[in-house]
């Protein structure tokens, strides 16, 4: 598997829990109803990747995707050429595109941070759930999905602390010889003291021990005038822009 957005594909799959997702010819439905106003936990992936889309598949999608605000996302290369128009068609409007990065395994470049930095397990599923779900924004209702990571097959998660308070957080998951980062996250008064610097190297060394040879990861597009910490990272620890991914977003009718 080496291609991002496979693996990002996959990634997704494997974050949404029992029943939470549904297959409509070739492109995935993820639902997440503890958060159905939250489009980053409520996404349609895939679609014209494997096979070109059709209008009655899109519609069939809409159905499935029904009360949540959610988002289309369409790959570069996604067939037809038409989807976005149909997209339009329908009510969805352009969101916030997310950048996706891929890098070798090389070694990670050495960070310095004053927080206490562990791979953890099931036992600290809470405080990496309250770490994620207070960096992102996101509703209560979310914090039992998140729990369950750290321990979940084919995942790995980190947490910093400062003085045994959570302070970051985030997760890899490893599909053959590609590993995705993701759910990269700062509690706000602990930001610049290095966590995420020091997670993003202890995951890229985790993905070498595992024999990785492709590691990716994704953040929102640069906005002319609005600041991505997230991106200056990201590229600060040898991740290159690989391609754009176009969100299509939709509210519920």
């Amino acid at each position: 598997m080496a291609d991002p957005g496979r693996l990002s594909l996959e990634a997704y799959r494997s974050f949404c829990a029992p029943g939470d997702l549904v297959e409509v010819g070739g492109s995935l439905c993820l639902r997440t109803p503890s958060a159905p106003a939250v489009p980053m936990l409520n996404r349609v992936v895939g679609l014209g990747v494997d096979r070109p889309a059709t209008e009655e598949q899109l519609d069939e999608v809409i159905a499935v995707m029904a009360g949540t605000t959610y988002y289309v996302a369409v790959e570069p290369g996604a067939e037809p050429a038409t989807i976005e128009a149909w997209l339009v068609a329908r009510g969805f409007e352009p969101g916030w595109g997310w950048m996706r990065f891929a890098r070798d395994a090389s070694p990670a470049p050495a960070v310095e941070t004053s927080l206490d930095v562990r791979r953890i397990g099931a036992g600290d599923g809470h405080a990496f759930a309250e770490v994620v779900r207070s960096a992102y924004g996101l509703p209560a209702e979310v914090a039992a999905l998140l729990c369950d990571l750290p321990g979940r097959e084919g995942w790995a998660c980190w947490l910093a602390t400062a003085a045994g308070e959570p302070a970051a957080a985030g997760a890899l998951v490893v599909r053959g010889s590609a590993a995705y980062l993701g759910l990269g996250a700062t509690v706000s008064e602990h930001r610049g003291k290095g966590g995420q610097g020091a997670i993003f190297a202890a995951r890229i060394e985790h993905a070498r021990t595992l024999g990785c040879t492709m590691l990716c990861t994704e953040t929102g597009e640069l906005r002319d005038g609005l600041p991505n910490a997230s991106y200056r990272n990201i590229q600060r620890f040898g991740f290159a822009e690989h391609t754009v991914l176009r969100n299509w977003v939709r509210q519920p009718a």
